[in-house]
């Protein structure tokens, strides 16, 4: 795709509208759900425009079944562009634009979602995202859909961001990489963990986009320096240049997607240097540039160049086997980062994250009417209370944990009305899960 041109969809088939108060669908296909089994993986993009390889990775990956695009902002222009124009057969193609929170609670977008093989964030605001899905309905329905589906999922710019167990909020808006060096702790640095969306690979990861336009290596480095001093947790970052993509298959090996060598076209994988016996940075406080030295090896990066096929790689299994790229040494000194050659980190152990990932409670039986049962699957932490909430987000039935025999308690659904609900475990102020339970 042509990067000097915007991307205008070619009319291609029927797209039809439809306008609610809480969202607006644009659809083009097949209007029979088509139940297939898809590929999964996860496709992530540094925005401006799509890359059209990575692009028809992710729809191969759907294996013909039907793709859901989600955004807050913009219209139909992805429609005609996946369902025709990369020559990979779909069943349909939907759009839906989220004009408030309260599109959250729509039982329409909640079942698309559970029809979805592939679901695509647009790029935006990712304040957006979260502010209107993180909690609710949306994000559990996704999260099941990765777990028990394999759906693929991807995104671009906002879309992207939005997708590590760390993620920059933009709460307060967006920061600069010299704003952030000068200031780890300035207001405009909203890094969370609270759970939100749930990808096995990028648990203990951060992403960023649109990393050579403008700069944004400086504020990566100052998101992971915040997450070591503030969490205790040596997180990892990925990144993209513009027009660049990095496509995850289920086995863990990220393939980057770019232009290379016409353009310059680059993702990167970042991590504190393992080979240290601290990776803690020198000063990461209020109102002090950032301090990040360590002999001038705090981190670890893997630059690759991004080409048509795909074929430079990085294995996310154990952060140190790449193909077609270049080991760098990069390092803060008083606000400043700096860039040198580098070798392959040689560590005997591989990162072992203090978050809890995966599925830590089970929900049984889905649907029910009478009773559900939650039992632990992971009881390194134990949980504080189990909520249930309703699709307007209030907490209609509260249980504590703490006296539940064999990690398993039963609650009685007789007085819980019809309908999706969210099951919500909470485990600290900032470490909750959530399944969806259907009651008939």
């Amino acid at each position: 795709m042509n990067r000097f041109i915007p991307f205008v969809a070619s009319f291609i088939g029927l797209i039809s509208t439809t306008y609610g108060q809480n969202y607006t669908s644009y659809f083009t296909g097949n209007t029979s759900d088509l139940s297939v089994v898809p590929s999964g993986g996860i496709c992530l993009m540094g925005g401006a425009n799509e890359n059209d390889n990575a692009m028809t990775w992710f729809l191969q990956q759907a294996n013909g079944g039907d793709v859901l695009i989600l955004r807050a902002t913009g219209s139909d222009g992805y429609n005609n562009y996946m369902y025709s124009g990369l020559g990979v057969n779909v069943n349909s193609v939907e759009t839906i634009v989220f004009n408030n929170s309260s599109a959250s609670s729509e039982s329409y977008i909640h079942q698309k979602i559970q029809q979805a093989e592939a679901i695509w964030f647009a790029g935006g605001d990712q304040w957006d995202y979260i502010s209107y899905w993180r909690g609710s309905a949306i994000d559990s329905l996704i999260n099941d859909a990765i777990s028990n589906r394999n759906i693929v999922i991807g995104g671009t710019s906002a879309g992207m961001a939005i997708q590590g167990g760390f993620y920059f909020s933009a709460q307060n808006g967006t920061v600069t990489s010299s704003t952030a060096l000068s200031n780890p702790y300035d207001n405009n640095i909203t890094v969370d963990s609270i759970p939100f969306i749930s990808n096995q690979f990028l648990s203990d990861v951060i992403t960023d986009t649109h990393y050579d336009n403008p700069d944004r290596k400086g504020r990566h480095l100052v998101f992971l320096a915040r997450i070591l001093v503030d969490y205790g947790i040596e997180a990892k970052g990925i990144a993209c240049d513009e027009y660049t993509a990095i496509c995850i298959d289920t086995n863990g090996i990220a393939r980057v997607f770019g232009d290379y060598p016409t353009y310059d076209d680059n993702a990167y994988f970042i991590q504190p240097n393992c080979e240290l016996t601290s990776v803690t940075p020198e000063n990461c406080s209020t109102n002090n540039s950032l301090d990040w030295n360590l002999g001038n090896k705090a981190i670890k990066v893997y630059s690759i160049k991004g080409t048509s096929n795909g074929s430079n790689t990085f294995d996310l299994n154990d952060w140190r086997t790449g193909s077609g790229g270049v080991w760098e040494d990069w390092y803060v000194n008083n606000g400043v980062l700096n860039e040198l050659s580098g070798i392959q980190p040689n560590c005997n152990t591989l990162y072992i994250t203090q978050i809890e990932t995966g599925n830590q409670f089970q929900l049984y039986p889905n649907p029910t009417s009478d009773y559900v049962n939650i039992e632990l699957v992971n009881n390194k932490i134990r949980p504080k209370s189990v909520k249930v909430i309703n699709q307007l987000g209030k907490v209609i039935k509260e249980v504590s944990f703490f006296n539940a025999d064999n990690d398993k308690i039963h609650i009685n659904t007789n007085n819980i009305p019809a309908g999706l609900h969210i099951v919500k475990i909470v485990f600290s102020d900032s470490h909750e899960q959530t399944k969806v339970l259907i009651i008939k």
